[in-house]
């Protein structure tokens, strides 16, 4: 079975379903699955964007709209 037919029949499966304890377990394992991004990154790279939200936050910037038509030309 592929990926998209277990989907399927997991969606008609939770569709069908009236058992609350089933669906909190449920949520409970999609919520453990859930990587966090951010613990993901070496140290270097959560450095670098505080970093630049510490600039951001000076206003250190430039705006998305300058940006582009620098690069338009």
């Amino acid at each position: 079975m592929n990926i998209e037919a277990t989907k399927l029949e997991l969606m008609h499966l939770l569709l069908q379903t009236q058992k609350e304890t089933l669906l909190v377990k449920l949520k409970k394992v999609f919520e453990e699955e859930q990587t966090d991004w951010w613990t993901e990154m070496n140290s270097e790279e959560q450095e670098e964007i505080k970093t630049g939200i510490a600039q951001a936050n000076r206003g250190e910037y430039i705006d998305n709209d300058t940006v582009m038509k620098r690069f338009k030309k």
